[in-house]
């Protein structure tokens, strides 16, 4: 799994790097000065607030850290992208094979 970002402090930190690590999650950099790369990490982020994050009382970092995975994978393998002509990542990508 990858985690997409810019380069922000906050995405560059090494608690940032530390908590990818314990995800299993690789950290992948947009290039700098690429705001096509960009608007894609802020959409991802919008989504996850929007249809997840949302959804649930959230009383501190450790309970997101434990549903990120989750929501993550149901990103990935379940939840329609209109992009995508409304499949999922997983499903568009093996439709495509």
């Amino acid at each position: 799994m990858e985690w997409l970002s810019d380069n922000g402090s906050a995405y560059i930190a090494r608690q940032t790097a530390q908590v990818a690590a314990a995800l299993g999650i690789d950290l992948l950099f947009t290039p700098v000065r690429s705001p096509q790369s960009n608007g894609m990490s802020e959409a991802f982020v919008k989504t996850l607030k929007r249809d997840y994050a949302s959804t649930v009382i959230l009383p501190d970092a450790d309970t997101i850290l434990a549903l990120l995975p989750e929501w993550i994978e149901d990103y990935c393998e379940v939840h329609p992208h209109s992009g995508l002509k409304f499949r999922s990542p997983r499903e568009f990508l093996h439709l495509s094979a």
